[in-house]
């Protein structure tokens, strides 16, 4: 199939998510990203029966070229994300997050590079033991990719649940960060596994300091853009050119940092922050204020729409064993196992406990979702031997969380948050 455009891609993608949009919202009435991901789903399953039932019409191969023809990665990892990480912490109350500052710095840190090793080290067992013998240190990027909890996803899921501020402040801050020190863990650990960008071996202090450059960096570099746009704003009072600013501000701010090669997800967010409290507090009117929700919370829900829907439809591309899917059955309750350990550590070492609402730690658990980071990050390895393997399994840890986890997070909250 001949190469979309730029400009086609993305009327195809706006066009199927306007439209599964309507039919969920219509009969299927799951939350907006949950009920993209099982249209889609559904719409996959439907072109792979059609295509075993008429195979001479080789509709499957054309969605699949339509499908592979989009870059993933390049997409969400420098397109989409950037937007939607400072959509997300627009909202976030920092004074919220600052108190819990510990809380949320410890599950973001020590959470993240537990649950990479408890996974990795888990699957490595897993794999060996269904014989697909994927080298440790494929099974530890697995790890690493599958451990940051996706912001959108649970932002998403965090706006249509009741939930007490506290708890809510925990489990937004902490998946906005998480996701940045993910990519770093998985930057730092595809380049020991797979020779990356001639890092083939890395000392000890070589990979402190890759990893203090990206996610110290990217925060003063968010800290710095966040703050001149803040100026630049205050001496103002044009609700089109500050709204303009916050968007050169993301663009310009995301592009640097790959330019610097520190962390683009670190620095929106730390600038969303700035911009989100200090910035609508204390540098804009009630208009601008106003303006400036409205056009980023739609820019949110239409990237949101678009990235779930790419996410519904990358199960045809799949190549799948028998193999893959029983690892697949078996990752789904290991990452969720390794996500209770590395919630539930850093706050029993901390003492933090007394501070946590109740029941915080089985919310935290469920409600961190995988979403559309962790799929772009295995579409983003080399093509490797293991690689068709571990995006298998990653896709069905991703639609199980969004889909099983999405839809029963109410409950769980319910079930054991106390008001």
């Amino acid at each position: 199939m001949a190469h979309m455009s730029l400009f086609n891609t993305a009327a195809l993608i706006l066009t199927l998510a306007a439209l599964f949009g309507y039919v969920n919202h219509r009969w299927i009435k799951a939350p907006q990203t949950t009920g993209l991901v099982i249209v889609a789903l559904l719409a996959s399953l439907g072109v792979i029966v059609f295509d075993i039932l008429v195979p001479g019409l080789g509709l499957r191969d054309a969605v699949v070229g339509a499908v592979a023809g989009i870059d993933f990665h390049e997409v969400l990892m420098k397109g989409m994300l950037s937007f939607l990480l400072f959509a997300g912490a627009l909202h976030v109350d920092l004074d919220e997050l600052l108190s819990r500052k510990w809380a949320i710095g410890s599950m973001a840190t020590l959470g993240v590079l537990l649950s990479t090793a408890i996974v990795g080290f888990g699957f490595y067992g897993l794999s060996s033991w269904l014989g697909l013998h994927i080298p440790l240190m494929s099974c530890l990027v697995f790890g690493a990719l599958i451990s940051p909890t996706d912001p959108v996803a649970v932002l998403g899921i965090l706006k249509t649940v009741d939930i007490p501020r506290s708890l809510e402040a925990k489990i937004a801050g902490e998946s906005l960060f998480n996701d940045g020190v993910g990519v770093v863990v998985f930057t730092v650990l595809a380049a020991m596994a797979f020779g990356d960008g001639g890092h083939g071996a890395m000392t000890g202090t070589e990979i402190a300091i890759l990893f203090l450059r990206e996610t110290v960096g990217g925060a003063l570099l968010g800290l710095g853009a966040g703050w001149l746009a803040y100026r630049t704003i205050k001496s103002i009072d044009d609700h089109n050119l500050e709204v303009l600013i916050t968007l050169a501000l993301v663009m310009g701010g995301y592009a640097l940092a790959f330019a610097l090669h520190v962390s683009g997800p670190i620095a929106v967010v730390v600038a969303g922050l700035l911009i989100g409290n200090h910035g609508t507090r204390f540098a804009m009117t009630g208009k601008t204020r106003d303006h400036m929700h409205k056009f980023w919370s739609l820019l949110d829900e239409i990237l949101n729409a678009a990235l779930f829907l790419l996410i519904g439809f990358e199960v045809i591309t799949l190549n799948v064993t028998g193999g893959t899917i029983l690892a697949a059955a078996l990752a789904i309750p290991l990452v969720l196992g390794a996500r209770f350990i590395s919630v539930s550590t850093p706050i029993m070492l901390l003492g933090l406990k007394r501070t946590f609402t109740r029941g915080a730690i089985p919310v935290l658990t469920w409600g961190g979702l995988r979403g559309g980071i962790s799929v772009a990050l295995v579409l983003s390895l080399p093509n490797v031997p293991d690689k068709q393997a571990l995006l298998s399994v990653t896709y069905a840890v991703v639609v199980f969380s969004i889909v099983a986890q999405g839809l029963t997070v109410k409950q769980v909250i319910r079930a054991t948050v106390k008001k």
